[in-house]
């Protein structure tokens, strides 16, 4: 074994060895690349990512009042992060517990989430337990290769890494569960409870299914049942007239040789890149005057018409990806241009139809600008307009939150349900076959 000079690393991927040498010399090693300073300093980060979560949380289960404490998490992330990598020493049992008992006296003066006047010590006792639980174990992880001692920046960049996914894991999830939570919660309240306390998102278990008066209102008065089957029917035949007219058109521009080819090919999401708000008073007009306002054709008419240039982007390029020595065999077998796309070409496209049809779907589904401009008749609403419908002084906030429930639920259970079939369509067309 060749000497490597003392580092814990050898050199690989053409890096100098004093990349991996940080002890060698001195002033090589930057004053944050040592285990005492990172790991607090990356225990105190955590523990304020903690303390908000765990308040944030409890604040909407329990609807009382629960707030980060800058100080608290200043010093028991610190002692935390000084404790994970203080016992990997010969003297880690004695530091553990000291730092363990100095980190249980600290919560108790200087807490780290700072609860209101109406919770009570079992509430406080959990958010306690909380932070510290969902402290210590993470940090386990995110300084496991963390020593008291100088690092290499391949260790100290990895402790960093770690904290950062940690973070990211949570701020996108509550970006994404928030919203949905206060709307689920919203929309099993009474009108009381609202104006009681609007940011109170706990439920009362004890009303049962009268916890769901919103929704069977919302069906038996508001006729959110036509809404949801009128919306139903208009993506599906969306998806019917988009794929009609993408399917050749993007096999087309893929396999045939024609005069302007490249041209159409380019302009393609050209057209999609157009604001609809630039050609709403256009079509409003157009379709005044031709009677297709306020009429499910019309709406039936202008949807593909947002739908067909992305579709026909999408299948292209997955049209692109496929063999064409395949066609080739079924031309030379004796099968016309139409009979190849059939049954050749259409069966081995699955794929990329299932994410097209979703795509297109979804679209349709959440439809608003249009549905808002062309409808004005209740009883041809369709979901997104029915929704709008409801914003209003005079309809209780609930509903509208029950609405919203009703138009994502069905499409998040579709697009859940039918996700490894739309990544599967999207990526199989980005290497050529």
């Amino acid at each position: 074994m060749p000497d490597l000079g003392g580092g814990r690393c050898p050199p690989a991927f053409g890096l100098p060895p004093e990349y991996f040498r940080p002890n060698e010399g001195a002033g090589r090693v930057s004053a944050l690349r040592y285990g005492y300073v990172t790991g607090p300093g990356i225990g105190v980060l955590w523990a304020f990512v903690i303390a908000t979560t765990v308040a944030v949380v409890m604040s909407f289960v329990t609807g009382d009042a629960y707030r980060p404490a800058l100080l608290g998490c200043l010093l028991l992330g610190g002692l935390a992060g000084l404790a994970v990598i203080a016992w990997r020493t010969p003297a880690a049992l004695i530091a553990l517990v000291t730092l363990i008992s100095l980190a249980l006296v600290l919560m108790q003066i200087v807490p780290p989430i700072v609860t209101g006047p109406t919770v009570g010590a079992g509430g406080a006792a959990a958010a306690g337990a909380a932070f510290g639980l969902c402290l210590i174990v993470p940090l386990l992880t995110i300084l496991k290769d963390t020593a008291l001692g100088a690092l290499t920046r391949h260790e100290f960049e990895e402790a960093v890494i770690r904290f950062l996914m940690g973070f990211g894991y949570i701020f996108f999830t509550a970006i994404v569960l928030i919203p949905f939570y206060v709307m689920v919660m919203t929309s099993l309240k009474n009108q009381s409870e609202l104006m009681a306390n609007p940011l109170d998102f706990s439920i009362d278990l004890d009303k049962g299914w009268d916890l769901f008066s919103s929704y069977t209102e919302l069906i038996l008065e508001f006729n959110f049942g036509s809404y949801l089957w009128t919306s139903f029917y208009v993506s599906v035949l969306t998806v019917l007239i988009t794929l009609l007219f993408a399917v050749p058109g993007a096999y087309a521009v893929a396999r045939l040789r024609f005069q302007g080819r490249a041209a159409f090919s380019r302009s393609i999401l050209l057209i999609y890149m157009v604001p609809m708000i630039v050609l709403a008073l256009p079509i409003y007009i157009a379709f005044s005057v031709t009677g297709l306002r306020n009429t499910i054709l019309g709406i039936v008419l202008i949807y593909p018409v947002t739908t067909i240039p992305v579709a026909l982007y999408m299948l292209q390029g997955y049209f692109r990806g496929l063999p064409s020595e395949i066609e080739e065999a079924g031309l030379m077998d004796g099968l016309n241009r139409l009979q190849v796309i059939w049954k050749i070409t259409l069966p081995l496209s699955l794929p990329a139809m299932a994410s097209v049809s979703l795509y297109v779907f979804m679209i349709a589904w959440n439809e608003f600008l249009l549905a808002f401009m062309l409808l004005d008749d209740p009883s041809k609403f369709t979901l997104t307009r029915g929704i709008a419908s409801l914003d209003s002084s005079e309809i209780p906030r609930q509903h509208l939150m029950a609405g919203s429930v009703i138009a994502t639920v069905p499409i998040m259970v579709i697009f859940l349900g039918l996700e490894r079939f739309m990544t599967k369509g999207l990526t199989a067309g980005s290497v050529k076959g």
